[in-house]
């Protein structure tokens, strides 16, 4: 069913309408016999293995940085209003609202598809990114921990990699990505919307706190883990005047680029920003959404190739000027250095008769 705007505690989304491929459609409303003194209801989460013939998802995208990636997880528990994961949710007939952070499925058998796939003699190795679609260090992973299971494998294999997060528990399994680091096989990106807690709170209810996210940064860069911040979601009107200090603090903290996506609406996601933008921000509202239609041609959303990270128009050409001056500033403009693919070897497997020299 779904839920009223004011009857779950702790989660992003404000509601659960039916996703796009539901031959019935499910809204909520209220009849006038809801009491406006109701206990919030705690929403329970649910974790389902789902099986895999494979693991590697490839993509041809133009305007993504990679061709590889994993997903140990479907939906996120984080809760992020912005994800723009959700509607992915709604080919498993589940709404991408508050399903699609409280319904997960995850990948049990991860670690040992990925071997599989690794130890094909056509193989031929590429970067492969970790959490291109929902975070790999969920709350979840700390007791499945399915993204450690896939990390041991790219590791015993010297598969160069990177990985994205918003979660301080990637620094579980420094001492995976330690060694790697210092063998320029793994980078690290940590996302920081925002250094307001209370901001953070409402918007990514359950991921890390902006404190904790900067300390994993540290954590990354002394252990060897080049690690770069992205600011991402840029929200004009609701935390894009932090973007300089964002930077500022990710420089301090070790960061050695930075990167950053501005707001992007597709599908469900614009109805569900909307309706929690209206409940947490309502003073803000108005001037957000239509800061965000000048930089998308007038609408929501604008899925175009070459500026659906960026946008459109002058708004749009400030923000990019402005993180433009900010990372040259503090010296975050770098570009990367590729991964090191030449070290990949499939390593010998029980049984196998060692070579005479």
């Amino acid at each position: 069913m779904a839920t009223l705007a004011n009857s779950v505690r702790g989660r992003g989304a404000q509601s659960n309408a039916s996703g796009r491929y539901e031959s019935a459609i499910r809204e909520a409303f209220d009849d006038g016999w809801t009491p406006d003194d109701l206990e919030p209801v705690q929403l329970t989460t649910t974790v389902t293995p789902e099986k895999a013939r494979v693991i590697i998802t490839r993509n041809d995208s133009p305007d993504i940085g990679f061709d590889q990636s994993i997903n140990p997880y479907r939906g996120c528990e984080h809760g992020c209003i912005y994800c723009y994961a959700r509607p992915a949710h709604a080919y498993m007939g589940l709404s991408p609202g508050l399903d699609f952070e409280s319904k997960l499925f995850f990948k049990p058998h991860a670690g040992e598809l990925l071997e599989r796939e690794l130890a094909k003699p056509t193989y031929r190795p590429k970067v492969i990114h970790i959490g291109g679609n929902t975070d790999p260090y969920q709350p979840q992973e700390r007791r499945l921990r399915v993204t450690r299971q896939v990390i041991e494998v790219l590791g015993r294999f010297n598969h160069p990699f990177s990985i994205i997060t918003k979660s301080a528990l990637i620094a579980r399994d420094l001492d995976l990505m330690g060694p790697m680091g210092a063998r320029n096989l793994v980078r690290a990106a940590v996302s920081i919307t925002t250094v307001d807690r209370k901001l953070a709170r409402s918007m990514e209810p359950r991921a890390a706190t902006p404190e904790r996210r900067l300390q994993a940064v540290r954590q990354l860069t002394d252990a060897g883990v080049p690690t770069i911040v992205m600011f991402a979601p840029a929200i004009p009107g609701l935390n894009d005047h932090e973007l300089e200090e964002v930077l500022e603090r990710a420089k301090e903290a070790g960061a050695i680029g930075a990167g950053y996506v501005a707001l992007r609406l597709p599908l469900e996601i614009k109805d569900l920003f909307r309706e929690w933008l209206e409940a947490d921000h309502p003073e803000k509202a108005r001037k957000v959404m239509s800061l965000v239609r000048q930089m998308r041609k007038g609408k929501d959303y604008d899925s175009n190739w070459g500026s659906r990270m960026t946008g459109q128009g002058p708004v749009a050409d400030m923000l990019s000027r402005r993180f433009e001056l900010a990372s040259k500033k503090l010296g975050l403009g770098a570009r990367w250095d590729g991964l090191d693919l030449s070290q990949f070897r499939a390593p010998p497997k029980a049984g196998d008769q060692l070579k005479l020299l």
